[in-house]
């Protein structure tokens, strides 16, 4: 049984047909529309562009926001204007087959648990390390979505009082500490203090960031201001899993994103912190932590596999 995986994202939309081993049979990449009912018939099109030639039973549609418990309404969605816009029944209409909608972080950690890192276990939490910090959970085999179906929204999980204002309102979220935005906000500390940050300010010299690959060339030459900045996300990371783990008690937890790049190197402090904040440590079951193998597919696959699964 094939199905459609598609996957709004802030300048690109992905599709795919999709068959049940999480194969990506066939793909296809359009720029994401600014206006929201152009960005409707952009995925209309793309799904009768994808069924030509296959038999396709269902949709899925994953996007960045909060969805209903139904899976029908998008209530919010932060990079595009919508608000309890009914996309589910928008599209079904002029689809003719039945559609899925999404959380895309929900979507890659469904993907990252079916087919990818998380394959093994029966109790997952994602965490997706990007410009914030996404959120899947698995348990007992089931995505929790939550009474109003927007729960797993970890990066917004307080993690200091008072902390830094987040995008959400809120001040201290995870994600102010834990995300690709925190980590160059940390190198501009380091930077700032003076003291082991002349690598990082070189690299940062010519486009006010410090690209991945840069960091990466001086972390592999042991740069003390690199491994710094990546040890204090990575600690803030670890603090937060074990309060996760006391809560909602997974198996594994699999790290994703461009941040989890960094590999090993950021995996390291987030073992350690999590070690260290494990409620009872010592007394009861760690869990285990893994990179995400699926990469930027991960959504779009996740969210053809929830399709098919809601026929």
């Amino acid at each position: 049984m094939l199905n459609v995986g598609i996957d709004i994202g802030g300048t690109k939309i992905a599709g795919g047909v999709v068959d049940p081993d999480g194969t990506i049979v066939e793909r296809l990449r359009v720029p994401t529309p600014t206006d929201p009912r152009a960005l409707a018939d952009a995925v209309a099109a793309m799904v009768d562009r994808l069924v030509e030639g296959h038999v396709v039973h269902a949709v899925g549609v994953a996007a960045a926001g909060f969805i209903d418990a139904d899976r029908s309404v998008i209530l919010h969605a932060p990079n595009i204007d919508w608000s309890d816009e009914p996309l589910r029944e928008d599209l079904e209409a002029r689809i003719g087959r039945p559609v899925t909608l999404e959380n895309d972080a929900n979507a890659a950690g469904w993907g990252e648990y079916r087919f990818g890192a998380g394959r093994e276990s029966r109790n997952m939490v994602m965490l997706t390390l990007g410009t914030g910090v996404g959120g899947a959970v698995v348990t007992g085999g089931e995505l929790l979505v939550g009474g109003h179906g927007i729960g797993g929204e970890l990066g917004h999980v307080r993690f200091e009082r008072g902390g830094r204002l987040c995008g959400c309102g809120q001040h201290g979220c995870l994600e102010q500490y834990a995300s690709g935005r925190a980590l160059q906000r940390e190198i501009a500390d380091i930077i700032a203090e003076g003291s082991v940050g002349d690598g990082l300010a070189a690299a940062r010299s010519a486009g006010g960031v410090v690209p991945g690959t840069a960091l990466q060339s001086l972390l592999d030459a042991g740069d003390a201001g690199a491994l710094a900045a990546v040890a204090r996300v990575g600690t803030a990371l670890g603090e937060a899993c074990g309060g996760f783990q006391a809560v909602l008690d997974p198996e594994l937890f699999v790290i994703g994103g461009g941040v989890a790049d960094l590999g090993e190197r950021l995996l390291a402090p987030v073992r350690e912190a999590y070690l260290a904040s494990l409620p009872a440590a010592g007394m009861r079951p760690a869990a285990s932590f893994a990179l995400a193998t699926l990469g930027n597919d991960a959504g779009l696959i996740g969210v053809a596999d929830l399709a098919g699964g809601r026929i």
